[in-house]
């Protein structure tokens, strides 16, 4: 009858693996990496497919693309390249945030002081406008690319409607950043869209009272613009942003859609029309 080995075996090995592992092996096989690292390597399909699924900065995309989707002349880069917009105006408007005062006149000398007096603050602040330009004609492009794609048709309408609330949103945050110079053109350009929002039909009164904060454009409307710019719409875009490449990540790729649907024509048989013949 063979004896069993002594508990004390398996407690040596199980040291002795331990010693044999490299550091970066050890953290692995710790319960503190199992806790955070749920899934398998990603050496293998499965293991790269777990790895997506998993992380928080990757499951918005899928597994795998088409490789259509992933040629430049298919897209333009356009979605991607509005996102890295706003990550650049995020960043540049917290840095201007440090020297600015919503307050009137204090507004208009914190400009003046960030083109003189601040390190590097005329720089950031044309990288700010630029970027502002850029992404609002970016967004445009964007929106007409996906329209000569036909993404706003089934299953997609949701996503084109949240895609034309990223429009609206980026001309806002254009808008209500035009007052925060608190200079003359800053203010006769608020000056006239407020009128222009004054004439809509049954809401232009309370529209343009909520947005001046009064009869006249003042230190009310500055504040309101500074917060609308600040926080309301940013945290909009962001939710937005989430919401439009989940859904791009759920609905598929227009651009392959289309491809398969000229691909399928291309190789349908030709439709034959049936003549009768006499007798």
């Amino acid at each position: 009858m063979a004896s069993r080995a002594p508990r004390g075996g398996r407690i040596r090995n199980s040291a002795l693996f331990q010693a044999v592992l490299t550091p970066r092996e050890r953290f692995r096989k710790s319960e503190l990496y199992g806790s955070a690292i749920r899934h398998p390597r990603p050496d293998t399909p499965r293991g790269r497919a777990m790895t997506s699924f998993h992380n928080f900065f990757l499951h918005v995309y899928p597994v795998k693309v088409p490789r259509k989707v992933l040629s430049w002349r298919s897209t333009l880069r356009l979605g991607f390249i509005a996102t890295v917009l706003y990550l650049v105006l995020f960043v540049s408007g917290l840095y201007l945030m440090f020297f600015y005062h919503p307050a009137v006149p204090q507004a208009y000398f914190d400009m003046h002081n960030l083109s003189t007096g601040v390190a590097f603050g005329q720089f950031v602040r044309n990288i700010h406008r630029w970027s502002a330009h850029l992404m609002v004609a970016v967004v445009i492009l964007h929106l007409l690319r996906v329209f000569y794609a036909g993404a706003y048709k089934a299953p997609r309408q949701f996503n084109w409607l949240i895609g034309v609330a990223l429009l609206l949103a980026t001309l806002g945050l254009s808008f209500t950043g035009y007052l925060l110079p608190w200079d003359q053109l800053a203010f006769w350009a608020i000056t006239v869209g407020t009128n222009i929002a004054g004439y809509v039909p049954i809401l232009g009164d309370h529209a343009r009272q909520i947005l001046l904060g009064g009869p006249d454009v003042g230190g009310n409307a500055l504040l309101r613009f500074y917060v609308l710019h600040i926080y309301l719409l940013p945290a909009l875009m962001v939710l937005l942003i989430c919401v439009h490449i989940w859904r791009v990540r759920k609905d598929g790729f227009a651009v392959a859609d289309r491809d398969e649907e000229v691909a399928a024509d291309a190789t349908a048989e030709p439709e034959t029309e049936e003549v009768p013949v006499d007798a």
